[in-house]
């Protein structure tokens, strides 16, 4: 068992010296890339490198969304991946279907080609989509607006001077490749570019720096139609199991041992296939998304889970009989991590109140303050009352993400996106989700496009032209 000792600045350039040295010096060949802008890597005494004028760390919705919308500005933009497909933790964690709701026209156009018609009448806050073709989908946005495209390529160190970033060095199967650029994006998802520079960053929650369970989430197939979906802290005290509530059955079996005595909520979805549901159970708890050793234990130990909990649906739940695995996720899904210290910072009770700001660059976000259990089971709140066995999300109200929560404090012009932007543990398990992220994304790609088409800093770009794009178009 380990615990996340709370960290807020970190420097390991002793270790990433011997790295880098180590892979210095290798021959890389130069491959061409599909549909590329004609950027090419350049040959250097220490490697490979490109230079851009944006650089984006990170696939996910946040990057992706960044990358687009930087290219959509005129900056010459490179996306850079660490894993083989874009899509981040919809596609390698196949945490579906997509989440979180927003007032942003990217969004919109987005979920429009990605999730299409609405199936599910009565998940109207869900967002469907396929994850074996997201990534091509999200690739097809980047190459369209003039974007390059990088995978494999692993953030490795961030070069600075004059307490600015001015490179990234990428840690592939060449060896180290380097990244010049005018503005870095940090979208990592963990915040790695951030506190490689030497941004002071926060992790967990104030009174025990635990972060919220590591899940792995899978799909099963096998369902006949019979099937319920649903599971919820909430929807589970009223879906029925016979004469019995979804919640009931599900702590019958955490407390006789069919289930893992951490796993006291069963949520499926449906999916776009006939007989097929994601579902999102199984969870590890006392795991750093930024630890080797507890990445390890939660891949295997959630990996096990998902077979006990289907063993135990199967059983239990009508419709379930025959199903089984049918796709396992590549990554364990990560809720929390670094959340990197910005020129601003978002709290718990700007989402209760729904506050918006003159300098938003989100806004309308909504979803749950939905804090899974650090410590147990269930949710980390919301056991008073009626809710006294698995707790219960709290409600936030549409409110706005200013663009300071995106500047870092410490590093000049460097700007992160997605979940690791700067805000409380409690405000980031509602931003955390996909489609908020993507916003974000947008938001920080637009900021970092304009700055460089307009050869300013991003803290000098007029926040109105920021909004127009964003808002208006």
């Amino acid at each position: 068992m380990t615990n996340n000792k709370k960290t807020f600045s970190c420097n390991r350039r002793t270790w990433l010296g011997v790295m880098t040295a180590a892979f210095a010096g290798h021959s890389l060949s130069v491959q061409g890339q599909a549909e590329s802008t004609g950027k090419e890597l350049k040959a250097s005494s220490a490697g490979r490198f490109f230079e851009t004028d944006v650089l984006v760390c990170g696939g996910g919705p946040a990057g992706f969304a960044a990358a687009t919308m930087s290219a959509r500005q005129g900056a010459k933009t490179i996306l850079a991946e660490r894993y083989g497909r874009l899509g981040g933790m919809a596609v390698h964690a196949r945490v579906i279907p997509l989440m979180g709701r927003v007032h942003s026209p990217f969004v919109t156009e987005v979920i429009k080609k990605v999730a299409g018609v609405r199936f599910d009448p009565n998940r109207p806050d869900l967002d469907f989509i396929d994850p074996e073709k997201l990534d091509l989908q999200y690739a097809d946005f980047i190459y369209e607006a003039g974007g390059t495209i990088l995978l494999h390529a692993w953030a490795l160190d961030a070069e600075v001077s004059d307490n600015q970033i001015r490179a990234v060095k990428f840690l592939t199967k060449e060896g180290i490749v380097t990244i010049f650029a005018k503005q870095v994006i940090d979208a990592t998802g963990d915040g790695d570019v951030a506190a490689q520079a030497g941004a002071a960053f926060e992790i967990g929650r104030k009174k025990d720096a635990l972060v919220q369970p590591m899940s792995i989430m899978f799909s099963i197939g096998g369902l006949s139609r019979q099937a319920q979906f649903g599971g919820g802290e909430e929807d589970a005290r009223r879906r029925m199991i016979g004469n019995e509530t979804w919640e009931t059955v599900v702590m019958r079996g955490q407390k006789q041992g069919e289930l893992p005595p951490n796993v006291g909520v069963v949520r499926t979805y449906r999916m776009k296939r006939d007989g097929e549901a994601s579902v999102n159970a199984t969870q590890i708890n006392y795991v750093s998304g930024l630890n080797v050793e507890d990445l390890t234990r939660a891949e295997i130990e959630g990996r096990k889970q998902a077979y006990q909990i289907v063993e135990f649906m199967r059983k239990n739940f009508p419709g379930y009989e025959n199903a089984y695995i049918s796709n396992m996720p590549a990554v364990v899904g990560v809720r929390e991590s670094r959340r990197v210290l910005g020129k601003q910072f978002l709290v718990r009770k700007d989402l209760e109140t729904g506050r918006c700001w003159e300098n938003s660059v989100v806004r309308g976000a909504t979803f749950l303050i939905d804090i899974h259990n650090p410590a147990g089971s269930g949710q980390a709140e919301g056991h008073a009352g009626k809710f006294v066995n698995q707790g219960a999300p709290a409600r936030d109200k549409p409110y706005d993400i200013p663009v300071g929560c995106l500047i870092a404090r410490d590093i000049d012009g460097l700007l992160m996106a997605g979940r690791c932007i700067s805000g409380s543990h409690e405000a980031s398990s509602s931003y955390r989700v996909h489609n908020i992220c993507m916003a974000i994304g947008a938001a920080a790609g637009t900021l970092a496009g304009l700055a460089v088409t307009q050869r300013k800093k991003v803290v000098d770009v007029d926040i109105r032209q920021v909004q127009k794009v964003l808002f208006e178009s």
